[in-house]
């Protein structure tokens, strides 16, 4: 125990990993594909804050989901994930289509949102492979949505908004796949800029590219786990801070979200709201601040306190929003005491999965080691740790271009 297994998204294991869905793809059905990707994501900082109407910042991450397609000539989707061994066909006409609660709803599910908003498709044979880590909260499930959204328009013939591909997808995943996710993961997945974060205000979905800093790495640590509790959780912290709004607005009767709520507001109103409810939106309220904060502490590159809002932000979530665990707690302390750390926190819906780590790019191997060592110590688990810069959003890959370099 004590050295993790470091995966990073280099341009050779991109260009392997495509020209092995394209050979794959001419095999299984014969025909010359067209190639797309749409990136995962980390978030440096505003968790459980999109469904909130608030703030985020997401960065997309140099891991993606791939696409190879052509077109056939009836209304029929073939499709064919090589990570998964498995295949599914289903006509875009069959009024019967329903939830099977595996990775194909995420495929059916833009499907159906994509037709019924108006876009017509056409058939397809699809090949799918990936190396955004399953589970880990990085949004393999936003990755497979845009860029099945963006594959079937583009084959269509349609001019791809990405904006509106973000609103579709997670239309998809709200109304058949069952989860309501905010709209950050889509989004970032489909409008990111290589070397930024995205500071998205999910009301508007107006945005400001943050530079990541040059000095600093993102390190993605895996703690390896995933608590069954996630999905149902996640729901239920929705319903209490829609709960929170409710009770709200018989004082403060403008609010629409707890995004319009300030902390002194909060504050005055305490004893309207049961004691989670009242932590539950405390955690958001403070996260929208935190993320501004940092927004603003990121484009001067002062670290030390982009740090320190993230070492905050997790201990709201750990405390107030209780979405945290053992092992994403023990994860942070071990970054709090590695070499090179700027700040560290829990990334994603949580109960598991994975901490975003700012890191000075020239200790990243020694606050592996270090990381690696003290969280197996302290739990047992061996974990994975990916090393990425800020990638880009959802594209097209042709043969010439050289975007299978720049993996952004």
């Amino acid at each position: 125990m004590g050295d993790a297994r470091m995966a990073i998204g280099t341009p050779q294991q991109n260009a392997q990993l495509v020209d092995e869905l394209a050979l794959a793809f001419r095999v299984r059905f014969g025909a010359e594909p067209r190639l797309f990707r749409a990136p995962g994501r980390v978030n440096l900082i505003g968790e459980h804050t999109d469904y909130n109407d608030g703030f985020v910042m997401p960065a997309a991450i140099d891991f993606h989901t791939w696409l190879a397609v052509s077109p056939r000539a009836d209304r029929t989707l073939v499709v064919h994930s090589i990570d998964f061994s498995e295949e599914r066909e289903f006509g875009l006409d069959d009024p019967a289509l329903k939830r099977e609660r595996s990775w194909t709803d995420y495929v059916v599910g833009v499907a159906l949102a994509l037709e019924k908003s108006g876009h017509r498709l056409t058939g397809a044979n699809v090949m799918i492979r990936g190396n955004v880590p399953i589970g880990a909260g990085v949004s393999s499930s936003a990755s497979i949505e845009v860029a099945v959204g963006f594959a079937l328009m583009s084959l269509a013939g349609m001019e791809v908004d990405r904006v509106a591909l973000a609103k579709l997808t997670q239309r998809a995943e709200n109304e058949f796949v069952g989860t309501r996710c905010g709209i950050m993961d889509q989004f970032i997945s489909a409008n990111a800029q290589g070397a930024n974060a995205l500071l998205l205000d999910c009301r508007t979905l107006e945005f400001h590219v943050v530079p990541v800093p040059e000095q600093v790495e993102l390190v993605i640590c895996n703690t390896m786990v995933k608590h069954e509790l996630s999905t149902g959780e996640y729901n239920v912290r929705r319903a209490e801070c829609e709960e929170g709004v409710r009770l709200l607005r018989t004082r403060l009767p403008e609010i629409k979200a707890l995004r319009d709520v300030t902390l002194g507001e909060l504050e005055r109103n305490r004893e309207l709201l049961p004691e989670v409810v009242y932590r539950r939106c405390r955690h958001v309220v403070s996260e929208n601040a935190r993320v501004l904060a940092a927004g603003i502490a990121l484009r001067s590159s002062d670290l030390l306190e982009a740090g320190r809002l993230m070492y905050d932000s997790h201990q709201s979530l750990r405390n107030d929003y209780e979405v945290s665990c053992a092992e994403l707690d023990a994860m942070v302390e071990a970054a709090r005491a590695a070499p090179g750390i700027v700040g560290a926190r829990m990334t994603g819906g949580g109960f598991g999965g994975c901490t975003v780590n700012l890191v000075k790019r020239e200790s990243v191997e020694q606050f592996r080691t270090a990381v690696s060592r003290q969280y197996s110590r302290a739990t047992g688990i061996e974990p994975e740790i990916y090393v990425s810069r800020a990638a880009g959003g959802a594209s097209e890959v042709r043969p010439q271009d050289s975007v299978l370099r720049r993996t952004g």
